[in-house]
């Protein structure tokens, strides 16, 4: 029997792998193997640190150090990480571009319904629960329904200048349905996360906040969001993802995969009339380029903001790009950051299953999107996969998932991963 190489796979092997590990039935998940690597951390200060109270309003103090980011050659991205602990930015780069936002605009969605709720903030139940999956699973409906009752593009002129924003405005003319063309930058995404977290009523701070610490793997429509900062770092964190322009095979915890989507997703598409921008003119923003963008906060105490702002060519497969925002993201100066041990790998195939244990015959936990990279921990004999011409009964265990896949899907030579240890 062959072992894995690495050339690449044939059609013909994707799709049988594919239908050989989405027929296997679910069986009690096992504990995670032991991973002994320490985890490499970037942080000169303790986690019992006070954190800077410096307001949102205005730049801030000054830049530490101006940019240790590594962008592909094909990306755009607009980055800036905020440390709330030095009131300081360590990384600035085109941090004033304008970009669609695609999903991070339900922030501001949420923080105009809660604007004038009074010191109470006393919600009906089903608000809670709406904004709570707006936030937390990107729920387009949510959003639709907030963009709508609130106004449309009056929503966001009306949050420009209650948050001191610069770089955003509302939708171009022709798309006010278009919630997710609101124009924003990576330096206004930190304006709003450093208001939440500093100057916001208790109640709105803790009920949004506490609903992007929740952020869930898949969003409801499917996509994946571990993307970026929950990838690139391990530790507690808040998230609010946008994606804008791809296709998704489909991420749903019970491993069946969702329906794929199309054109623009996330998008927004709320059939509200235009309305009166308040004098707020709206920058020029791609609408064709692929949009992905990872924003929240890393390490204990909300420590350090950060904003990654990105577009694609058109045509760039999700994996893909989820791929390097990831690295983008991990490659930044992020105060307070722990970045997870392992060595990552590229998967190939779509529809890949990540499973409970190291055997077919285990729960299928989720999908991986198509060609992206893995964090693998370790890696152990299991149970045997065929998928012609390969053999092997190896397999990876993702620490991020919590789960397994086989190490024939992973784009690497011979049955056992180099470098990777033997799972304790």
């Amino acid at each position: 029997m062959p072992s894995r190489s690495a050339r690449r796979p044939s059609f013909l092997g994707i799709a049988l792998a594919a239908v050989g590990l989405l027929l296997a039935p679910a069986v009690p998940a096992v504990a995670a193997p032991v991973v002994t690597a320490p985890p490499a951390t970037h942080d000169g200060l303790s986690a019992a640190s006070s954190v800077a109270r410096s307001g949102s309003g205005g730049a801030p103090a000054g830049t530490e150090n101006r940019s240790a980011a590594d962008i592909p050659a094909d990306v755009t991205a607009g980055v800036a990480v905020f440390h709330r602990v030095t009131g300081r930015l360590t990384e600035s780069l085109q941090a004033d571009r304008a970009f669609r936002s695609a999903s991070v605009v339900k922030l501001l969605l949420a923080l105009d319904f809660l604007w004038d709720r009074g010191p109470d903030h006393d919600l009906p139940q089903a608000d809670r629960e709406r904004i709570g999956v707006m936030l937390s699973s990107s729920d387009d409906a949510a959003a639709n329904h907030y963009w709508s009752t609130g106004g449309g593009s009056a929503v966001v002129s009306r949050m420009v200048p209650r948050l001191g924003l610069t770089g955003t405005a509302p939708p171009p003319s022709g798309y006010p349905g278009y919630w997710g063309y609101t124009a924003t930058t990576a330096a206004d995404t930190v304006r709003v996360y450093r208001y939440l977290l500093d100057e916001a009523p208790a109640p709105v701070r803790d009920l949004v906040m506490g609903a992007l610490h929740r952020s869930t793997r898949c969003a409801t429509d499917g996509f994946d969001q571990g993307f970026g900062l929950p990838s690139a770092f391990d530790g507690p964190g808040a998230v609010k993802q946008g994606w804008s322009g791809f296709t998704s095979g489909g991420c749903v915890a019970s491993g069946t995969p969702g329906t794929a989507r199309g054109a623009a997703p996330d998008s927004g598409s709320a059939p509200t009339p235009a309305s009166a921008s308040a004098g707020v003119s709206a920058p020029a923003v791609d609408l064709t380029s692929e949009a992905l963008h990872t924003t929240g906060t890393v390490g204990p105490d909300d420590r350090s903001v950060v904003a990654v702002l990105t577009l694609h060519p058109d045509g760039t497969p999700y994996g893909t790009a989820y791929s390097k925002v990831t690295a983008l993201a991990g490659s930044l100066n992020v105060p307070g950051a722990v970045r997870p041990s392992g060595t990552r790998f590229t998967t190939w195939g779509s529809g890949v299953r990540v499973r409970a244990s190291a055997t077919t015959s285990s729960a299928a936990l989720t999908t991986l999107p198509a060609g992206v990279d893995v964090l693998v921990g370790c890696q152990q004999q299991g149970g045997q996969v065929s998928v012609p011409p390969y053999v092997n009964d190896w397999w990876a265990y993702l620490p991020q998932y919590g789960g397994w896949i086989t190490n024939i899907y992973l784009s690497s030579p011979g049955d056992t991963l180099p470098g990777v240890s033997r799972c304790s």
